[in-house]
């Protein structure tokens, strides 16, 4: 019997295109390919609500790994499957030691069962700026007054977005405590120091959702810094030639870039469910 495969793709410079769209052929080609077996999702940094939004005409309903695994959640009903929250402890802890180092964090928390990001909009650098004019819309929104604030609710995702010699040192700092990301946004060009709890990682999620769904293998596509840890546990992995240098070094195969619809031509040639396709 051939082994049950998860395909997990990433989004932002892997699935989509440049211009944060996803392209006809691509939603054409996994949506039949979904129809006839093939068990696909994807794992993103963005959240449900702005992942669904750049996906659109995407029909997964698979559980969706968000904000680089801090969540699972059910592409459907919108239910979290799986959450790894900060401690509330350690998250005051964090945002303490941040703030009084004049790094002031954007902290993404469930506030009375909702989802929100918080931020005090006083204290926006002009990256943090720009990011969340880019979310001006968003219901999550939520301007604080004081910092105590921001650790309100259960929170699971904290962004900086600052200089990079300043962010620099906090990421050698929580790299051991947390799990973090640091790394240039593909779209502002601004640094973003990422934290998460230690066990909130794609690698993590697609294990989970492996056991989950009763899959045998795991096959991944990629393009950034992001993407290693998912790579190190995937049985194939491949990185889009727009990929950093690093998810190269450990991929299976460098396929077509994201303006190519690599991936799709990928499961094109490779997701043996309808010979027609071929």
């Amino acid at each position: 019997m051939a082994d049950k495969i998860l395909y997990v793709s990433d989004l932002d410079g892997t699935l989509l295109r440049s211009d944060e769209t996803i392209s006809q052929l691509t939603c054409q080609t996994i949506n039949h390919l979904v129809k006839h077996g093939m068990i696909f999702s994807y794992a993103t940094a963005r959240s449900f609500q702005t992942a669904h939004k750049v996906t659109k005409g995407l029909e997964v309903k698979m559980p969706l790994i968000i904000y680089n695994g801090a969540l699972i959640i059910d592409s459907v009903s919108q239910d979290i499957l799986l959450a790894n929250f900060f401690e509330a402890k350690e998250i005051k802890e964090l945002i303490h030691d941040l703030t009084n180092h004049h790094i002031y964090p954007i902290v993404y928390s469930y506030i009375d069962q909702k989802e929100k990001f918080s931020f005090v909009e006083e204290l926006n650098t002009k990256g943090m700026k720009d990011f969340i004019y880019t979310r001006k819309d968003d219901i999550r929104k939520n301007p604080v007054k004081s910092i105590d604030e921001l650790s309100l609710g259960q929170c699971f995702y904290i962004t900086c977005i600052d200089g990079y010699e300043k962010l620099e040192p906090f990421y050698h700092k929580y790299k051991s405590q947390f799990h973090c990301l640091f790394q240039e946004d593909i779209y502002l060009h601004s640094q973003w120091l990422e934290i998460m709890p230690l066990k909130a990682s794609k690698s993590q999620a697609i294990l989970q959702l492996k056991e989950y769904l009763d899959c045998d293998r795991i096959i991944v596509f990629g393009d950034g810094n992001n993407d290693i840890d998912m790579f190190h546990i995937a049985d194939e992995a491949y990185a889009v030639e727009n990929a950093v240098d690093e998810l190269k070094d450990i991929a299976t195969q460098v396929i077509l870039g994201n303006n190519d619809d690599g991936v799709a031509k990928w499961l094109l040639q490779n997701v043996a469910l309808d010979k027609s396709l071929k």
